[in-house]
């Protein structure tokens, strides 16, 4: 007993002769990331707001025109046109044209010099499709807004993404800040400062980064600066603080250990939102490649608190793992996965919902019983479940974890790794735990050009899921190249923007019905198919 006082006396001496000196550098650049990451969160974030405005009143004056005009290109129609741009702050041009690009009449009855600079994307739950285009007077490119009317017409409103110029976006940052503006699938729309710096990240480089995204549609808006740029901003902190901190060294340590209490997440405020449903459940479809098909989902989960403020999963889903609150966190949304998809998996049968178990998981072993307790006797079926476990970390009890995973093989469901490639497992370790789905981290989808024509390690993790007999789904796919090079070399499933977000339940069926079932679905448009469809 008494060595054990002393050792706790000399780390609480080692900590207070040392700490306030040595890790001052280490407090200083936590607060400066937080705040630079929360200063370009807010700038992302304002940007992303004012272009989802613009497209969302492009759309709505889009079907504006066509509600009010019987036909197109006549006087009517053209006085249509005329007091939309007149009441709108938005639109800058309205025309129409036929499938070949061939133009039929426009806003102000002259030809226009309109360039696609992309292709069509479809807009989730919506008919029309977004494209990115270069009009002839306009030094900054605009959104084109489209939707077919009859056989072969199509009519479009043009939209500026944003009105400011490109230099003034870096107003209020930091010296050496970029922002770039893109369309999902990667195409670029506009940016400022050096952003081929920050392409090129992976050379060391450490940047302060945040990204933001305009609801449903697909534009987003990187912000980032490197972190020794930002950094120096804070000199005369930093030498007033390192001071400070060996001046007064019992005092400092009393107001780190009060800020780091502050800044941890409370245990009990993550207990209370699963408690109260919180912790909702989002679903990302995962797509049939070769039939365009929705083949099922995995489920995420966000945290949207009673006062509306979103916690992204980063900030609780470690925490709630090393706390054992997943387990009551999982078994929450096993229960709302019930409630939302019974209808669905009643209408399709063949669908696969993916949810993700822990490492606690395995250990506690309770599982098998509460997917029984939950599922048995409901519309979802056991051999409609999929759980994934990462291959990040690994299973600590191998013993009780196969009992866990026959248990579940047992029920009917199947096993998924996840995060293949970014961990320590291998083949061996995978035969062993009886995997039946292998899903491909985006990591190395990202490696996937448009002139790509080989990916030694995807095609050799691709070829280790054939010598185990188990189905590939690809993570992270964002271009039709990345779905075509996977497509070709025999990967049937994949998930990512491309396809669509993870989505609201009612949203997630409404595309699961107009994929799966469009005899059922017919007032759903062909624009609401993957984008990979156009390529099979």
């Amino acid at each position: 007993m008494k060595s054990g006082y002393s050792h706790v006396l000399m780390l609480l001496s080692a900590i207070l002769c040392f700490a306030p000196v040595l890790g001052i550098d280490t407090v200083l650049d936590r607060y400066v990331h937080a705040r630079e990451t929360a200063h370009l969160q807010s700038m992302a974030d304002s940007l992303t707001d004012r272009m989802q405005t613009s497209v969302e009143a492009g759309i709505k004056a889009l079907q504006t025109i066509l509600a009010d005009s019987a036909s197109l290109c006549t006087p009517s129609f053209a006085n249509s046109i005329h007091r939309v741009i007149e009441s709108s702050l938005h639109v800058r041009q309205v025309l129409v044209q036929n499938g070949d690009g061939l133009q039929f009449c426009d806003a102000f009855g002259h030809e226009v010099g309109l360039t696609l600079l992309s292709e069509a994307l479809p807009l989730p739950g919506r008919t029309q499709t977004i494209a990115l285009a270069r009009l002839a007077e306009l030094a900054v490119p605009v959104i084109r807004i489209s939707q077919r009317v009859g056989d072969n017409r199509m009519v479009s409103v043009v939209v500026p993404v944003i009105s400011t110029a490109p230099e003034d976006l870096l107003a209020g940052l930091v010296p050496g800040s970029l922002i770039r503006v893109s369309l999902t699938n990667g195409t670029e729309i506009i940016s400022a400062g050096d952003t081929l710096t920050y392409q090129k990240r992976d050379s060391g480089t450490e940047f302060v980064t945040a990204q933001a995204f305009a609801g449903e549609l697909p534009l987003r808006t990187e912000a980032a600066v490197p972190f020794a740029m930002a950094r120096a901003q804070y000199t005369d902190i930093d030498v007033t603080a390192t001071v400070a901190a060996c001046l007064m060294s019992g005092a400092f340590l009393l107001l780190a250990l009060n800020y780091v209490r502050r800044t941890q997440l409370p245990s009990f405020d993550l207990e209370r939102a699963i408690a109260e449903g919180e912790i909702r459940p989002y679903y990302q479809p995962i797509i049939n490649l070769k039939t365009g098909r929705l083949s099922g989902c995995e489920v995420l989960c966000r945290w949207t608190k009673r006062n509306g403020e979103v916690v992204p999963p980063g900030a609780f889903i470690d925490y709630a793992e090393v706390t054992g609150l997943a387990i009551p966190m999982t078994i929450s949304l096993m229960q709302q996965v019930k409630a939302d998809l019974s209808d669905l998996c009643v209408d399709l049968p063949d669908i696969r919902i993916a949810i993700n178990l822990f490492e606690g998981h395995f250990r506690d072993g309770t599982i098998v019983d509460d997917v029984q307790a939950i599922f048995s006797g409901s519309p979802i079926s056991f051999r409609q479940l999929v759980f994934e476990i990462t291959e990040r970390r690994p299973l600590g009890n191998s013993m009780q974890a196969s009992s866990v995973i026959a248990g579940l093989h047992a029920l009917g469901a199947r096993l998924a790794m996840d995060d293949v490639g970014t961990g320590h497992s291998n083949l061996a370790y995978m035969q062993t735990l009886g995997v039946d789905v292998i899903k491909i981290d985006r990591v190395f989808v990202d490696m996937i050009k448009a002139d790509t024509t080989q990916v030694p390690v995807l095609d050799g993790l691709i070829a280790m899921s054939r010598d185990l007999r188990t189905d590939v789904v690809a993570e992270g796919v964002e271009t039709e190249a990345q779905a075509r090079y996977l497509r070709a070399r025999g990967v049937e499933l994949a998930q990512g923007w491309l396809f669509a977000p993870a989505l609201r339940p009612t949203q997630f069926k409404e595309l699961a019905r107009a994929l799966n079932m469009p005899k059922r679905a017919p007032g759903v448009a062909t624009s609401h198919l993957p984008a990979v469809d156009a390529a099979a």
